[in-house]
């Protein structure tokens, strides 16, 4: 089993780890350092391509180096090689943003000061928090949770936002605050952990028996909107899904990079009457036309291409 080796890539994999022993299958450990982890430096839209958390694992995996690799789905690209697939996608943890502030007396984005800096290497958390407090002065965040944490610590920024996930698998208890999930809409899968497998091996017929089906419906209607608006990490975009009883419903939009404009749409898909990836499909279509066509050229042309 390939995974980064981050404490929260390596608690993610012993996530899947401890599901497929409990069915009775052991795995080993191979570590695997990927574009991402090797340029710290620079803001995640900076590197070149799209896949930087993932391209070197899936090379392990085609040249039969690994069986099976972890990834927080939020992470794989859109456009995946042929003989790969996502073999189980698990019950989806917390899919929300949550903001860590120095000055524990802060619960509120509102209440941060004028001009506060906000670590974030999102675009699309850098969008939102523009349109909500347009005077904060937005910084890059890059380094594992730890490393980011320490930052805050260190006084480098006013606050930080970080997925809540991520947080609560690592078993990190610290005061937060949950931002508006209505107006910092999620990114596409966040929250979510998947396995990756060869099309027809033994470890995809073994890995499969951990999927969760709501939360793969959730985040197949999610990734069908992403790729077809299409940018990648360069354009400021959210969109969530939430299956319950027989509908899902969607709330999707795309920014401009600073904010100021966004097109948003907030439907419910029939799961019994309707192809919920081709009602996703039109869902991403109408986006386009309502201008965020727009918005996604701009930030391609300011930052790489599609």
């Amino acid at each position: 089993m390939g995974s980064r080796g981050s404490p929260l890539a390596l608690r993610q994999t012993q996530i899947v780890q401890d599901g497929l022993l409990s069915l009775g299958v052991e795995t080993q450990l191979t570590l695997v350092k990927t574009s991402g982890d090797v340029f710290l430096d620079k803001p995640l839209h900076q590197l070149t391509g799209f896949g930087v958390f993932v391209a070197e694992i899936d090379e392990r995996m085609l040249s039969s180096e690994i069986d099976l690799a972890v990834h927080s789905m939020k992470d794989l690209p859109t456009k995946r090689p042929e003989e790969l697939t996502i073999s189980a996608i698990l019950k989806r943890d917390s899919p929300y943003d949550v903001m860590l502030c120095r000055d524990g007396s802060v619960k509120s984005l509102e209440e941060l000061k004028d001009g506060a800096t906000v670590g974030t290497s999102s675009m699309r958390r850098t969008a939102q928090l523009r349109r909500a407090r347009p005077d904060l002065k937005i910084l890059n965040l890059r380094g594992n949770l730890q490393t980011r944490m320490r930052k805050l610590d260190e006084g480098n920024y006013d606050a930080i936002v970080l997925a809540k996930a991520g947080l609560e698998r690592m078993g990190l208890e610290n005061d937060y605050v949950r931002l508006d999930d209505e107006w910092f809409v999620p990114s596409a899968n966040q929250g979510t952990i998947i396995v990756v497998a060869k099309k027809g091996s033994k470890a995809e017929y073994y890995s499969r028996l951990l999927d969760d089906a709501p939360t793969r419906t959730e985040t197949m209607i999610e990734r069908k909107i992403l790729e077809t608006v299409g940018g990648g990490c360069v354009v400021p975009m959210a969109v969530h899904a939430v299956v319950s009883s027989k509908k899902a419903r969607v709330l999707a939009e795309v920014l401009s990079l600073d904010g100021k404009r966004f097109v948003r749409l907030d439907e419910n898909i029939s799961l019994q009457d309707d192809d919920p990836l081709s009602r996703a499909e039109d869902i991403g279509q109408r986006l386009m036309k309502m201008g965020g066509r727009e918005l996604v050229d701009e930030a391609v042309k300011e930052f790489g291409t599609r």
